[in-house]
């Protein structure tokens, strides 16, 4: 790791690398460098393809060494090295250099490695591959005789490499000792051919090689497979491998088999060996004259061929084109064992992967939850291979895609699980009482003893099922606990899941836990067991159903709850019971556990992948390759879609004529009018089309004539029709200057197909999504649009914004919890929305009083919507259309002005309008305000007909199901929400034309992908014809807990990165308006031309200096404090106590000078240092009302998407660089501030690493110390970078910074309190007096504050600023509001003491003054204090 750290790849090995130095040692370090880079997530390939030429030699030499004799020059640990290697490469297709010398290795002529029967076979049965074949053979004659036996080498290598493996297996003994490394060797070989299997590309010729080598019977014979400590890993990858050789794909193809294929597959293959065993053996005569149905079970085919011969099984074998033919007079040198296993494995009817799935519980169960293959631990190092799909740019079908997503969602959820459990139980100290039983010595918030178990109910199969529809129990508990705690349980809502737990602890009473032996030992765990929450019972045993009534008071502490177990795990576990006498697990449960709920969503997620594999997916046809990662990547680019729209009207995108010019570079812009009056937006724009598929036209001469039409855009300025007299009547505009970027990204949006746009920081891309929503709403009023984000924040920004658009309130509907955060006081949750139709009708109904009144109409037309209906009909029409034919120009006679407004028959309506309604200046403005009057008579009665069901709709449910299904037209919510309730939405009826996502590259892959099959299919096909993706795949990625999944999965990969990666064409939004040009420099490295928006540099807040402190941005070099730099109280809870207090320190001499503390965040890349700078904050300024605490102290990754003007970051390590190398972090670390950075750091660790090389490069360029000037008042009229008038101070170190702000401080305090004494006439002994008097004071000086008219603020300011700095930090004492977690992430432990608060507990005064007095001599001692 450290060499890889030092470059010694790039700077040393690749840069000297030639044919004439290679070496074993030489390669080996290559390769050793590589599998690192890949471990540490970091780019491996770049330096190769700098320096590309000698890179084919290499790959020969490692397929060379690949093959060689392990006891000869490589040693089989080192050909496991080279596995791994190879392996990268197979998964690296998409670099072309790797492409390039894979490609060998895995095309057809790969063949050669098959026996020639099976080739002849295999030849037959394509009839296009035998011309295929024939032509390779014909290029292989004319190839010089040395490049030919290359070639021959590398069609080879595959199979020469299996049978190498399989003389490895070979040798492992069944029951004597075995090295490790030919186990760890077996292990990630299986590895690589599974990777091989799970890749179209490399399948595609592959998977008959594999086939034909009989690997998969080798392997289930081998001894490896039982030996139960070593074999197990092994075997768990053997079953993947299983599955994928026989995955359901056609091989050359790539398409999806059914399941009637699949059986054909199967009949073909037993047919085959009937006609065989019918015409050559006449002891199968029984087998070749039976049904299939009868013979292709495992115990069938056992009966029939387990009691002939080797030789006959072989040359049954040799019929099928299995193995060789065999000799006359020769016996088999293969087993029997394998020759029976051969014929029985590949004849045997396999289940459905289908049926597989929906027999599979969904819930984990203890086999599974600590299986350290399937769910490591979080301290997974990344060297060992594990029996985990992954997710790389490839998938062979949907169903795959789904299945890896499914398992590793199921995995993932798992992980989190085990930790919940293994935290509430060990709170709970199971210990074995005196008596065999069990005792609980402690408790849990989330954990309670089950009183009472029983299965009330157990439903009948479905036809075709062998497991019950339902399975129903009780379960009661005794809630003897606080009140919260109390609601906390009684507030199970149904669908909630629940885990019931039995333990049967072996340790006695009082043994203590220890968090680092293992946990199933010391608590005594036995089972685990998921349930779902059908509702709480009342007093007659009803379940207590959840609706807007009051729930009913139950008397006592016993509470029973209903709920569901899971049919599949219970039909397990009674067939287990059964047949094999095994206990009754239902009877053992003695704990019930729950989950909070935001975390507990998983199993609902899980039934909606499981249904979609169950259905057909109805992808539409332009997606369906791009999401496998096949064919052109730009296919679903507009530009090449079929249905492309020529005319497209802007609305109110553009600000003028001028900027819509600007927005088109390089564009010829023809307006249809020539008056530069009438070039006033909105516009209608006709974009040059292409006929046909993309070919552009020619004129006779073969020239192209459109080179210049392509570059021609019509403009169509447009008026938009008056919409009434009223000021609210005008609509709302759009007021932001668009750049040329953000425009294409808008016109993109417009069109149909895939848009993905990649906006860095700053770049307004919830502008630009909400313009395309405005845009697509006003262009298509037909068309619904699905808005998905991947966080509730995310969505109410989208929301807020799109409300100050002209889109009318009533189309929006807002689905999902997070709509009580929205800063409006319209309510858009569904129920909302009932509302506000409701209190609408009854608005609008009065205005349709008033008309019917103005109009002097007897009747109650008002009475309901249908009335109103036929008002307008029969008395609003008429009048108007009798006014109509009044005014209208007739024949050639000019039209009078005065007869519009004399003759209008609403003029007493239009009362309470701005008056004169008519301005009599011409006839055809005076016609367009009459026109419009009457829009806005015509558009109350087109409301109350789109309001017309909520009469005819009773309940609150059923308004607010129309609500979504009909009249909504811009629906938004959060990937999790859609992922939970698909499946009511697509019961529902639910549709939508198009959808727009943000955060995009923070979505889970099947996260984005569920919501794209929120609908049914209309006739097999998608209606979809937009999808928008808006992210940025160099920021921060889906947040994986477990290290396993996010690193050798690749589970952190969202579908929008995979895109980016596959070569999908993207739009990169390079203009940035939230930081300083000078801050921005440190991450636009990582983009496209990434520029700043005109008034970074214009505004005063950009130009301004930072006020008492020297540069806008600076590295500040912070040493060991007491000789300590990090610690780890606990694994990956770093923390340093010198940063810390470094970074509260220069916070409080902001707030000192005057800066606001909301304006302020501290950052930092770590929980623990986070919890740390809480704790000090706390005791130093938290409590004092004038100083305050920053708008944020929290990590990196969780204020992705947030900004503030300054920020103060600390980088805590000083051992290793640690996760701060994803350079994804570096950029969202670096990019949050707007105004100010202040980055605290072990400079020499992080200046050499190389991936940060870019950003420490212009950090390490400005003094290491920070600097400040502390008479330089705030705000200050210093320009940024202007040399200061007043004097600069150097801070050489943390204790300096911590005794000048207290010297600093106090000097403040005094001033103040002479200035108070004399503003308020008291004797210097009663303002001495103690604690008290000074916080009377201080509110004193509060109100004083609040009423300064008779006070010259600029002489109080220093006063004022100081007193606003007070509070005594002498005697503030710390109030810990902040609950430090344990280690599993639950509940605060009253006894236990933060570490910051034991380290800063010895420290004297506000901010320590002498170093040596800061803290106990360990600061690292913090028992209590985890992750």
């Amino acid at each position: 790791m450290l060499l890889e750290f030092s470059q010694y790849l790039e700077n040393y090995l690749w840069m000297n690398y030639s044919p004439e130095v290679s070496s074993k040692a030489y390669l080996m370090s290559i390769c050793c460098m590589v599998n690192e880079k890949f471990r540490e997530n970091v780019p491996a390939w770049e330096t190769f393809k700098k320096k590309p030429d000698h890179f084919p030699f290499f790959f020969k030499c490692i397929l060379k060494a690949a093959l060689a004799e392990t006891d000869g020059e490589f040693s089989l640990h080192e050909q496991t090295v080279l596995l791994l290697f190879l392996d990268h490469c197979f998964n690296s297709l998409e670099v072309d250099l790797i492409r390039s010398q894979v490609q060998q290795l895995i095309s057809l002529p790969m063949w050669m490695g098959l026996q020639p029967a099976r080739l002849e076979l295999e030849l037959k049965k394509t009839p296009k591959l035998r011309k295929f074949w024939n032509l390779i053979k014909k290029n292989d004659e004319k190839m010089d005789p040395e490049a030919r036996e290359q070639a021959y080498q590398e069609r080879r290598f595959l199979s020469q490499l299996i049978q190498k493996f399989i003389s490895v297996l070979k040798s492992v003994p069944l029951s004597e000792p075995v090295t490790m490394d030919k186990v760890h060797y077996c292990e990630r070989f299986i590895e690589l051919m599974i990777d091989l299997e799970a890749l179209l590309p490399t399948r595609r010729w592959f998977n008959t090689i594999l086939d034909d080598s009989h690997l998969l019977v080798h392997c289930y014979l081998s001894n490896l497979v039982h030996r139960e400590e070593d074999g197990h890993l092994f075997s768990q990858l053997l079953d993947m491998l299983k599955f994928y050789t026989g995955f359901e794909i056609n091989d050359q193809t790539g398409n999806a088999l059914t399941e009637n294929e699949m059986t054909t597959i199967h009949y073909d293959r037993i047919t085959s060996l009937q006609r065989a065993a019918f015409a050559h053996f006449p002891e199968l005569y029984d087998f070749a004259l039976s049904n299939v149905a009868e013979v292709d079970t495992r115990e069938s085919l056992v009966k029939f061929f387990g009691p002939l011969s080797s030789n006959t099984l072989h040359q049954v074998a040799s019929y099928l084109c299995l193995l060789p033919t065999l000799p006359k007079n020769e016996d088999t040198t293969f087993d029997k064992e394998f020759l029976l296993e051969l014929l029985v494995s590949r004849h045997e009817r396999r289940i459905s992967q289908i049926q597989q799935l929906n027999q599979m519980p969904l819930y984990p169960t203890e086999k599974i939850i600590w299986d350290e293959n399937i769910v490591p631990t979080e301290y997974y190092s990344g060297e060992g291979c594990l029996a985990l799909p992954k997710l790389n740019l490839q998938f062979l079908t949907l169903h795959d895609y789904l299945l890896r997503n499914f398992n590793l969602f199921r995995l993932e959820s798992t992980y989190e699980i085990r930790q919940d459990i293994e935290d509430s139980v060990s709170r709970m100290k199971p210990w074995q009482s005196e008596y065999g039983g069990v005792v609980f010595g402690g408790w849990a918030r989330m954990a309670q003893p089950i009183v009472a178990f029983t299965v009330v109910e157990v439903a009948k199969p479905n036809i075709g099922e062998n497991w019950p529809t339902r399975v129903r129990a009780d379960v009661t508990i005794n809630l003897n606990v606080r009140d919260h705690i109390k609601d906390e349980w009684e507030g199970l809502r149904k669908h909630d899941v629940c885990f019931l737990i039995t333990v049967r602890p072996t340790k006695p009473y009082g043994t203590k836990f220890d968090r680092r032996r293992p946990f199933i030992e010391q608590i005594g765990l036995v089972y685990v067991r998921g349930c779902e929450i059908q509702g709480m019972l009342d007093d007659k045993g009803r379940v207590i159903e959840d609706g807007p009534e009051p729930r009913p008071n139950l008397r006592g502490e016993s509470r029973t709850f209903r709920v569901f177990l899971d049919p599949n795990q219970y039909q397990q576990d009674m067939t287990n019971t059964i047949q094999n006498g095994a206990e009754d697990v239902y009877e053992t449960f003695n704990i019930i556990m729950r989950r909070k709920p935001k975390e507990n969503n998983f199993k609902a997620v899980l039934e909606t992948i499981r249904n979609l594999m169950n259905t057909d997916c109805v992808v539409p046809d332009w997606l369906h390759d791009i999401i496998l990662g096949y064919g052109d990547p730009s296919s679903a680019h507009y530009s090449k879609m079929p249905n492309q729209i020529a005319t497209l009207d802007f609305n109110d995108t553009f600000l003028s004529i001028e900027h819509l010019k600007t927005s088109f570079p390089g564009h010829n812009v023809k307006v249809t009018v020539d008056d530069p009056a009438l070039q006033i937006p909105p516009f209608r724009i006709t974009f040059p089309v292409r006929s046909g598929k993309g070919k552009k036209r020619k004129d006779a001469d073969g020239e192209d004539e459109d080179t210049e039409e392509a570059k021609t855009l019509i403009v169509e300025p447009h008026v938009i029709p008056n919409r009434g007299p009223y000021p609210y009547n005008q609509p709302k505009r759009n007021t932001i200057q668009f750049t040329h970027t953000q425009i294409e990204a808008i016109r993109a949006g417009m069109q149909p197909g895939l848009t993905m746009v990649v906006g860095p920081p700053g770049t307004g891309k919830t502008d630009v999504a909400v313009q395309i929503i405005s845009n697509i709403y006003h262009n298509f009023p037909e068309q619904r649009t699905l808005i998905v984000t991947h966080s509730n924040q995310a969505l109410n920004q989208l929301f807020e914004k799109i409300m100050a658009l002209d889109i009318d309130e009533r189309h929006l509907l807002r689905l999902g919890h997070g709509e009580e955060e929205l800063e409006t006081e319209k309510d858009f949750s569904r129920y909302g929305r009932v509302n506000y139709v409701l209190a609408r009708r009854i608005e609008l109904l009065e205005e349709v009083k008033r008309l019917q009144k103005s109009l002097g109409v007897p009747g109650d037309a008002s009475y309901t919507c249908e009335t109103a209906g036929y008002f307008f009909l029969y008395q609003v029409m008429s009048r108007w259309e009798e006014y109509i034919s009044k005014v209208k120009n007739k024949g050639s006679a000019l039209p009078d002005v005065t007869e519009v407004s004399t003759f209008f028959p609403f003029h007493e309506y239009f009362a309470n309008a701005p008056q004169p309604i008519f301005k009599g200046r011409s006839y055809e403005e005076d016609m367009e305000i009459a026109e419009g009057c009457f829009r806005h008579i015509k558009k109350i009665f087109t409301q109350l007909e789109e309001f017309r069901a909520s009469e005819l709709l009773r309940s609150g449910l059923d308004r607010s199901k129309y609500l979504l299904v009909k009249e909504a037209k811009i629906i938004a919510m959060t990937c999790t929400h859609a992922a939970l309730k698909r499946h009511d939405l697509v019961k529902l009826g639910f549709k939508y034309d198009n959808i727009l996502m943000e955060e995009a590259a923070q979505i889970l892959e099947i996260e984005t992908f569920i919501p794209l099959l929120l609908q049914n299919p209309q006739d097999g096909f998608s209606r979809l014809k937009r999808w928008i993706m808006i992210g940025d795949h160099h920021q921060l990625p889906p947040v994986i807990k477990n290290m396993a999944f996010q690193k050798y999965s690749n589970m952190e990969q969202s579908l929008f990165t995979r895109f980016v990666r596959v070569g999908v064409p993207t739009v990169d939004l390079d203009a940035q308006g939230r930081a300083r040009a000078s801050l921005c420099n440190l991450y636009n490295w990582r983009y496209k031309n990434l520029g700043n928006l005109p008034h970074v540099q214009l505004l005063p807040e950009f130009s301004t200096a930072n006020a008492g402190l020297l540069y806008d941005f600076q590295l500040i070099n912070v040493e060991d404090f007491q000789g300590v730099g990090e610690s780890e109280p606990n694994p990956y809870f770093y923390q340093n106590l010198g940063e810390a207090e470094y970074v509260v320190a220069l916070f409080m001499y902001m707030c000192l000078l005057g800066y606001p503390a909301d304006k302020i965040s501290i950052l930092t890349t770590y929980n623990g240092q986070k919890h740390l700078i809480r704790d000090i904050i706390n005791r130093r300024c938290g409590s004092n009302p004038l100083i305050g605490r920053p708008n944020k102290v929290t990590t990196v990754d969780r204020f992705q998407g947030q900004q503030n003007d300054y920020i103060l970051l600390s980088l805590v390590r000083t051992r290793a660089v640690g996760h701060l190398r994803d350079v994804r972090r570096l950029v969202v670390a670096m990019s949050r501030a707007r105004l100010g950075l202040y980055i605290f750091a072990r400079v020499s660790l992080f200046q050499n690493c190389f991936e940060l090389t870019p950003a420490f490069s212009q950090l390490t360029a400005r003094p290491l110390h920070l600097h400040i000037i502390p008479t330089e008042p705030f705000p200050t009229s210093r320009k940024n970078g202007e040399r200061p008038s007043h004097e600069v101070q150097v801070i050489k170190n943390m204790p300096q910074m911590a005794n000048f702000v207290y010297n600093m401080y106090m000097h403040l305090i005094q001033t103040t309190h002479h200035y108070h004494q004399t503003l308020l006439q008291l004797p210097p002994a009663m303002v001495e007096e103690g604690e008290e008097v000074q916080s009377q004071e201080t509110e004193l000086e509060t109100e004083e504050e609040a009423n300064p008219a008779q006070t010259d603020l600029s002489s109080l300011k220093d006063a004022t600023s100081s007193q606003e700095s007070s509070a005594s930090l002498n005697e503030t004492t710390c109030s810990q509001t902040e609950s430090t977690p344990t280690q599993t992430g639950a509940r605060c432990n009253p006894e236990a003491t933060p570490a910051a608060s034991v380290v800063t507990a010895a420290v004297a005064g506000p901010i320590a003054v002498p170093a040596e007095a800061h803290a106990p001599q360990d600061v690292t001692l913090a028992p209590q204090e985890t992750k």
